[in-house]
């Protein structure tokens, strides 16, 4: 009876007690009413679906691509550490909650002891056994493990945030090395079909020279075009390896091959991508919804800093039975059973209290700032990829144009060399310039779709499975 009274009583001590510290509350951000670089109609639309809503598999059409991307998400070195973290802060969750409640633990002992024969005492032997049960229970009368609990399911939320940023970073990841490999092979494959056509023409060149219809110097001229496009061939080579080594680890796999799909120009790509509303970028971003996370456990710590301040109750007891006899160790006579309360109050602590919660003060605030930096730095991140995917495209397309110009221009001069109107060296210097604008015309379409991944991922795209 008396045990279940102190329990009732106990029950009623905790449901009274209070949780001191502050409660969350979410700081104002500055959010603009649209995003800075979004085109006009989109400006004046910002409630539009954004392309951070869309799955991977939806923005990146190519099979092989999708392929790679689901290889990397299953075996990734970074994103397997990631998900190991979260075990972590799990576990972690399961012992911070676990100090809420009372700490039970039973025992039992047994011992026999025999005395030898003495000049003042006979010889004797004694039997004891003991049986128990214990419970210790510290009333979580300030809050201080209900903070604490909050703080540490608030870091376990946050570690699943920085998983999903690891994922998003990896699709991201994958996505612009496959279309810088598949730019690479671009290249390459015109390098060689240059180096072909050029060599035919130092052929025909020099035919011409034995003929005497032409000069050494022609031939030297139609020697650097092919010695040009050869030397690009051996370095283009080096990068393809290389870049599908970089793929490899991304996909947690040793140095290798690795397959493709479509080409560069066979990439499909929208003409114009939805931003969105910019406020929503805050539920979307998972470095965002992470740096929340980790405000909301420092706010929770404060709590637990300053429930030191406050007693600490706890509720004891004990309770078993104890004989000299086995044979009646669990009779009525050898029961025992002790219970008891204490109250403990910091006094003097030579400040360590006070420290405490200017600690936890200062992380709080600190925890603060970088919530609201990285609110600025993923506005600032979507307006420079929507500008860059804009202005990309336009460089893109004044690269095709010079590019047909340039190779107009060789086609020209070729026609004017085989007619004696012109030397080598015209056929020379429009030759060279459309190699190098077709090169270029490679890498601006690169260039923009790498603007298009960038922009996924800073509008918080790539995590949504």
């Amino acid at each position: 009876m008396k045990r279940t009274v102190a329990l009732l009583m106990a029950a009623a001590l905790l449901n009274l007690g209070c949780t001191v510290g502050p409660r969350y509350k979410r700081p104002a951000a500055a959010v603009p009413g649209s995003y800075r670089g979004a085109v006009p109609e989109q400006a004046a639309q910002p409630q539009i679906a954004s392309l951070g809503d869309q799955k991977w598999w939806e923005v990146f059409q190519d099979e092989q691509l999708r392929t790679l991307i689901r290889t990397a998400l299953q075996h990734n070195y970074d994103l397997r550490i990631a998900a190991s973290h979260v075990l972590e802060a799990q576990a972690q969750l399961g012992i911070t909650r676990a100090d809420q409640f009372p700490t039970l633990s039973g025992g039992a002992a047994i011992a026999d002891v025999r005395t030898a024969q003495s000049k003042f005492l006979p010889a004797f032997e004694t039997s004891t056994g003991q049986v128990n049960a214990s419970a210790v229970w510290e009333l979580d009368f300030w809050g201080k493990y209900r903070r604490a609990t909050e703080a540490a399911r608030a870091n376990l939320l946050a570690s699943q945030w920085a998983q999903q940023e690891v994922v998003s970073t990896l699709v991201a990841d994958v996505a612009a090395a496959y279309f810088q490999l598949r730019a690479l092979d671009l290249q390459l494959e015109i390098s060689k079909r240059t180096l072909d056509s050029r060599q035919e023409s130092l052929r025909l060149t020099r035919v011409l020279a034995d003929g005497g219809v032409t000069s050494l110097l022609d031939v030297r001229q139609a020697e650097q075009l092919v010695f040009t496009a050869t030397a690009e061939v051996p370095s283009l080579e080096q990068q393809i390896e290389q870049q599908e080594n970089l793929l490899s680890i991304l996909l947690g796999q040793n140095p290798g091959d690795v397959p493709r799909g479509q080409s560069l120009t066979e990439q499909r790509q929208p003409p114009e991508v939805p931003a969105g509303i910019p406020s929503a970028l805050l539920e979307r971003r998972p470095d965002i919804r992470e740096a929340e996370d980790q405000l909301i456990a420092a706010n929770a710590e404060i709590g637990v800093a300053r429930a030191a301040y406050f007693p600490l109750i706890s509720l004891s007891g004990a309770g078993g039975f104890q004989s000299s006899a086995l044979s009646n160790l669990f009779t009525g006579p050898a029961g025992a059973w002790t219970f008891g309360a204490s109250l403990t109050q910091p006094i003097f602590t030579g400040g360590r209290l006070r420290s405490g919660v200017r600690l936890a003060e200062a992380r709080q605030k600190t925890a603060v700032l970088v919530y609201e930096q990285s609110i600025q730095t993923a506005f600032r991140g979507v307006s420079d990829s929507l500008v860059a995917y804009r202005k990309t495209r336009e460089f893109r397309e004044q690269e095709e144009l010079l590019f047909q110009s340039a190779q107009d221009a060789a086609r020209l001069s070729h026609m004017r060399y085989a007619g004696g109107v012109t030397g080598y060296l015209e056929v020379l210097t429009n030759e060279t310039n459309a190699f190098s604008a077709e090169l270029a015309v490679v890498q601006a379409r690169q260039n923009e779709l790498l603007a298009l991944v960038q922009l996924y991922e800073a509008l918080g795209g790539g995590w949504q499975q």
